[in-house]
């Protein structure tokens, strides 16, 4: 689970030390002006641009900016490149060569901001940006700027992303990245704005940072749609943080989502309600936790299964709930170790009575159907229980209302939700 170990599971253009940087820039470095506010074009959409001189009419227009600026020094390898016209200019093309010749792909944000390497620039390494653009009179403007890369530092961040290239996830499964230590309150702004999605068919989304910086998740206002492929670029390398530390490492992935395959557990009734694209599958009896030891309420997703495991509980501070017991069709829902399972010995009382340690019990044959059955990403909502889910325990992005969600977002988010921050 995740790309490093937690527990027995597996900054943005405002972040950057160039033109976007967290600790500001030259007094050049400002972002680009474009006609009627309209965003740049990319740089595969180049219209053909000649040398000929400025017309004299304009010649004492100020001069195209590039940043970071020409001769810059020490740059993260997170740079973004962004351009300074004069007004009433657009900019036509842009491109990035390295020293050895290698061109840099990269894609323009959605607002037209600033223009980002698909990949993360290399350590100690000269670069050279070109941007192209046509005055207002339609006349040729050109700008360059020469600029070197820093050293690879010392002190990096670990991270993680919980979503896996070619995987079929549930249609709760929220984009869950990881930090350690956690991201600093002052720094997630810019984190956030490297942390890219896309989704097709497109739907809206937002970020929500938990657990002290540790987890941020990312959602739909409603869960996906079934079909629907994820994109996720979690763009940290060389990400300067206030810490001093840097990001260690550009994560992504693809994947998608199956169809929509949903649990609901009254505690009113003891029972589970399990749906398939809206339809009532079956209805299965359970016991939940005791009253030492309820189950959390809320909406929680499967995070992993496992056939066959052991439940060893014998650092518990409390006697009575130390025990050593093999467990069966194990579905994991929090961190602090409440799972859907197969509990035989407590079959007589299922539907009736809780007896659990805080799981949710099913009998042996109703746990292996549904452990046929879900995927991780599957959510399964509980109600009616002594304890409410505590947020970070586990991908709880879910347990909340999205008016409440986006609350967890560091950058502003529109009304239903941010698109797409690439272009």
């Amino acid at each position: 689970m995740g790309m490093f170990a937690r527990a027995g599971a597996t900054v943005g253009a405002l972040s950057l030390m160039a033109s976007l940087a967290l600790t500001g820039c030259g007094d050049d470095q400002k972002k680009a002006e474009f006609v009627d506010g309209a965003p740049a074009v990319g740089s595969s959409v180049a219209a053909e641009t000649g040398t000929a001189p400025a017309d004299p009419a304009t010649s004492a227009d100020p001069t195209l900016k590039v940043s970071p600026a020409d001769g810059a020094k020490n740059r993260p390898v997170s740079t973004e490149i962004s351009a300074k016209i004069p007004e009433g200019g657009k900019v036509t093309d842009l491109t990035l060569t390295a020293a050895n010749g290698d061109k840099v792909e990269g894609r323009w944000r959605a607002d037209g901001s600033s223009w980002v390497p698909n990949k993360p620039l290399k350590f100690g390494t000269r670069y050279t940006a070109t941007v192209n653009a046509a005055g207002a009179g339609g006349e040729t403007r050109q700008g360059t700027s020469t600029f070197t890369t820093m050293a690879k530092p010392k002190s990096m961040i670990a991270s993680g992303l919980y979503l896996f290239d070619d995987k079929t996830y549930g249609v709760g499964m929220p984009v869950v990245t990881e930090f350690h230590p956690g991201i600093p309150e002052k720094d997630r702004a810019a984190v956030q704005k490297r942390m890219f999605v896309r989704t097709d068919p497109p739907q809206p989304g937002a970020w929500h940072w938990v657990s002290n910086g540790t987890q941020a998740y990312y959602r739909a206002p409603e869960y996906w749609k079934p079909g629907t492929t994820i994109s996720v670029r979690i763009a940290l390398a060389g990400i300067p943080l206030s810490n001093g530390k840097y990001g260690n490492v550009d994560r992504s992935a693809t994947a998608k989502i199956g169809r929509a395959f949903e649990m609901k557990v009254d505690n009113a009734t003891k029972q589970m309600s399990v749906f398939q694209d809206g339809q009532l599958l079956r209805k299965i009896p359970v016991s939940l936790g005791k009253k030492s030891t309820p189950s959390s309420s809320g909406t929680m997703v499967v995070m992993e299964k496992k056939e066959s495991t052991v439940f060893d509980t014998r650092d518990d501070p409390d006697p009575a709930n130390r025990y050593v017991t093999e467990i069966d069709f194990a579905q994991r829902l929090t961190w602090g170790g409440e799972y859907i399972h197969a509990a035989p010995w407590s079959e007589h009382v299922q539907g009736r009575q809780n007896v659990s340690h805080g799981c949710v019990n099913v009998s042996m044959a109703q746990a292996k159907w549904l452990f046929s059955q879900t995927r991780v990403g599957d959510p399964i909502t509980i109600k009616g229980t002594e304890r409410k889910l505590v947020q970070g325990n586990g991908w709880t992005a879910w347990s909340l209302s999205w008016s409440e969600f986006v609350k967890g977002s560091a950058l502003p988010v529109p009304e239903g939700g941010a698109g797409p921050a690439l272009a």
